[in-house]
């Protein structure tokens, strides 16, 4: 099995080691010099040279959707994963010969995702609380916040999109949705033109009442969920690894590259049930675009 990863940032090279430890043949697309991994500077190349069966797009999320068209008209014929967000704006997918397209939505595998999917597949939820957030200048400790794809709009930052993961989970766990509306942009001193904090309200079939709270400001990173059903109250803190049912707490360590691995076994072996397809990618982004459009309009949105 052989593998090109596209774009060798933080993620990137979170991609690259996890991929060689499951024994795969990794090379990198990448524009720096002087790397360890064997390196190619164009697309072109490193298709040529390696033949990879797998490729994982892992540069600015507003080059996604460029890179992606830049695969297909090259006629790759292999498995593509493209890290969340799908792309940095909505686009028509481009015409392409891939055997398949996913998009990086690794909390999906996260051990304590699945078991609240189990439990809520048999116990409907009522009403669901979700907060996510971490102080930017912390998030990336060897990187200055003011030079990250975080702190620029116009290269796909912002935390309604940095952390989309809660928009996928949820909508995966809950959805669909009937209607959406929201608050959100940028409120604190933070030196960014990106918004810093979203507050999302949803309702749909399956749940009546969504909240979601994400922000770039908390000093203690958090990830929590809280569901009440008709029959339990359950808590869910993906950080500390800890699942509650009512009074009762079991503890569960879980390292965040393990649900990165069992994803790209997802995807290796054709075991899809967790991942998160392209159309579904193409419906979060939409469901970004729709929380934007109810707080430039102050309505609620029907997707």
């Amino acid at each position: 099995m052989r593998a090109v990863v596209i774009g060798y940032g933080s993620i990137g090279a979170r991609h690259v080691g996890i991929l060689k430890k499951m024994g795969v043949d990794v090379s990198v697309l990448t524009k720096q010099k002087g790397l360890s991994e064997r390196t190619f500077y164009s697309l072109k190349d490193a298709l040529s040279f390696e033949s990879p069966d797998y490729v994982i797009i892992a540069n600015k999320t507003y080059e996604h959707y460029s890179t992606l068209s830049d695969l297909a008209e090259i006629g790759f014929e292999g498995t593509v994963l493209v890290e969340k967000p799908l792309f940095h704006q909505i686009h028509n997918p481009p015409q392409n010969k891939f055997k398949d397209v996913w998009v990086g939505y690794n909390l999906r595998f996260h051990p304590l995702i699945q078991k609240l999917r189990r439990i809520i597949q048999k116990e409907p939820a009522i009403t669901v609380h979700v907060v996510a957030g971490q102080y930017l200048p912390h998030w990336r400790p060897a990187v200055d916040y003011h030079s990250s794809y975080s702190a620029r709009r116009q290269e796909g930052g912002g935390v309604l999109r940095d952390l989309s993961h809660e928009l996928d989970y949820v909508t995966w766990l809950f959805g669909p949705w009937k209607r959406i509306t929201a608050l959100g942009g940028h409120f604190s001193p933070l030196e960014i033109d990106s918004d810093d904090v979203f507050s999302i309200m949803m309702s749909g079939d399956n749940c009546p009442i969504v909240n979601i709270q994400i922000n770039y400001l908390e000093r203690f990173p958090r990830r929590e969920l809280l569901i009440n059903t008709a029959n339990n109250s359950i808590k869910v803190d993906l950080i500390e690894g800890r699942f509650q049912v009512n009074h009762e707490a079991v503890q569960e360590k879980v390292e965040l590259n393990d649900t990165y691995r069992v994803q790209h076994d997802a995807v290796l072996n054709n075991t899809t049930d967790s991942l998160c397809s392209l159309e579904e990618g193409m419906n979060r982004m939409r469901l970004i675009n729709f929380a934007e459009q109810a707080v430039e309009d102050k309505v609620w949105v029907t997707p």
